[in-house]
């Protein structure tokens, strides 16, 4: 069974940045699309960001020009580099990881953006 463990949530003031990882239990090369979602609260999980084995990254409009999606396949982690956070940006944050037709999940990581 895949995986996946989220950190690096926590509480950060408007305008500061943080970076979320996501470990795997398995190769990272494996994985043909790694994402990140969040769920605010009383919201829909939405997407936030994907990086695939093979094309460009994806953004939601809502994090473009702040949010950064990256991969490191041989330590088989993801990373969410988020800058200038808005308190808009409070969810809890999940990554999936898809392979063929299976799709894994994490546990999520709670980000708080208060002042």
């Amino acid at each position: 069974q895949v995986q996946l463990v989220e950190s690096g949530g926590g509480l950060v003031q408007p305008g500061k940045s943080l970076r979320l990882s996501c470990v795997t239990s398995t190769s990272g090369f494996s994985f043909d699309v790694m994402e990140w979602y969040r769920q605010g609260p009383g919201t829909q999980r939405e997407l936030v960001a994907q990086a695939f084995r093979f094309g460009s990254n994806q953004y939601a409009d809502s994090v473009k020009g702040r949010f950064t999606i990256s991969r490191d396949n041989p330590r088989n982690t993801m990373y969410l580099q988020m800058n200038d956070l808005k308190p808009e940006d409070t969810a809890v944050y999940f990554c999936s990881a898809k392979q063929g037709v299976n799709e894994y999940w994490g546990q999520g990581t709670q980000v708080t953006v208060s002042s």
